[in-house]
């Protein structure tokens, strides 16, 4: 502001009073889109209108009781306009830290929809994952901006888990569209005609040509990368992607053949186990794949924690704890990619066993609570 911008607004703070003064400044900031002033602005205001002092020094902060609520009030109103004026704006990393503070994350995830790749997506991208705000939106815009390595790679590093199986779905989806995509060119370069099929399975059926020596369609590593998260999957739509993209990765020559990490070792042929498995489709033969591998394996392999986690998820909760008993009955969560042994006792039912475990154990609180269960289970049998 200029000097003669400072004598004006002295001459309106003594004509019409610091109510009105501080009015116009609230106005004049908006108007110049100075919207962190405007929010200073504002604050200032409901300062005056509760009688506390206007700038609040070191030491001096503490909000009267009396007047905190409605100050507060006036700061979460105040903050989420401030925020609205820069999402108005297209300004998402300027506006997050004043709806992060009200707790209007949505306003943003939603905002995140209408972004189009640039310059300073980055910024966005880094809330939307790092924030947890939209992750979805976050791998998409990395996608468009970077390319599915990127993605993948970003994926593997996101530790949240909000929406993380949608992101999965969303990556596959793109996998596969890439993938279809390639094999139907392929397809019409030799055929003439481009097929109509949009599954994998239905358009390399019958194709072997398709599968050369040196013949692929996507980077073997994406492909991989996103199959790993197959035991992440309860979705039966994603599942039948990974199905698909097993079906195209066992028909690859050796050359693009990597073997992968227990329980994946055969990988495309195990992870498809796992995925029709997960799905429902000839549960019992695709158990029986894993169960072979247990029989096979060293005692606490983390097969047989494979085997227990799709068990668990048919609901054979009794078969998962003989097999966690046998194989790692004294194991902690840290130490388990599945439910523990007493885990699944509770899910069993199986509180006779639950104490004894907890006795071996040493774990008071455990048996404590297995004998309440048990106590309560032997008093509602009587009782009936």
């Amino acid at each position: 502001m200029s000097e003669e911008s400072f004598d004006k607004l002295r001459n309106l703070l003594r004509s019409v009073g610091p109510a009105q003064a501080l009015d116009v400044l609230i106005e004049q900031f908006r108007k110049a889109k100075q919207y962190p002033d405007w929010f200073e602005a504002r604050m200032m205001r409901s300062r005056l209108a509760l009688g506390l002092p206007l700038i609040q020094a070191p030491g001096t902060s503490e909000i009267p009781a009396e007047a905190r609520a409605a100050y507060e009030q006036a700061m979460v109103e105040a903050a989420r306009e401030t925020g609205d004026l820069f999402l108005a704006d297209g300004n998402i990393p300027r506006a997050w830290p004043y709806l992060r503070a009200t707790g209007d994350s949505a306003r943003v995830a939603e905002a995140m929809e209408r972004v189009e790749v640039g310059e300073d997506v980055d910024a966005v991208i880094g809330i939307a994952l790092q924030e947890g705000v939209n992750p979805v939106r976050g791998f998409a815009l990395i996608l468009q901006k970077y390319g599915m390595c990127r993605a993948l790679t970003a994926f593997g590093m996101y530790g949240g888990e909000k929406d993380r199986e949608r992101c999965i779905d969303f990556l596959a989806r793109n996998l596969h569209d890439e993938l279809v995509e390639r094999i139907a060119s392929a397809i019409q370069r030799e055929e003439s005609a481009k097929p109509e099929a949009t599954s994998i399975p239905a358009l390399i059926a019958g194709r072997d040509w398709l599968f050369g020596e040196y013949s692929t369609y996507v980077d073997t590593s994406h492909l991989m990368s996103l199959l790993q998260y197959c035991v992440e999957v309860t979705d039966t739509g994603t599942l039948e992607l990974f199905h698909e993209f097993c079906e195209y990765g066992k028909r690859l020559s050796s050359n693009f053949q990597m073997a992968g990490q227990p329980p994946f070792e055969d990988f495309y042929f195990d992870v498809d186990h796992y995925a029709l498995a997960l799905a429902g489709v000839e549960v019992e033969s695709h158990l029986d794949h894993f169960r072979r591998k247990v029989r096979e394996a060293p005692l606490g392999n983390v097969n047989s924690q494979a085997l227990v986690k799709l068990l668990v998820s048919r609901g054979s909760y009794q078969e998962a704890l003989e097999v966690a008993m046998e194989h790692f009955p004294a194991a902690s969560s840290s130490e388990l990619a599945c439910p523990t042994a007493i885990q699944l006792c509770q899910l069993a039912d199986r509180f006779d066993l639950l104490m004894q475990l907890a006795r071996k154990q040493g774990d008071e609180l455990s048996y404590l609570a297995a004998s309440l269960e048990l106590d309560r289970k032997t008093k509602a049998g009587g009782a009936a």
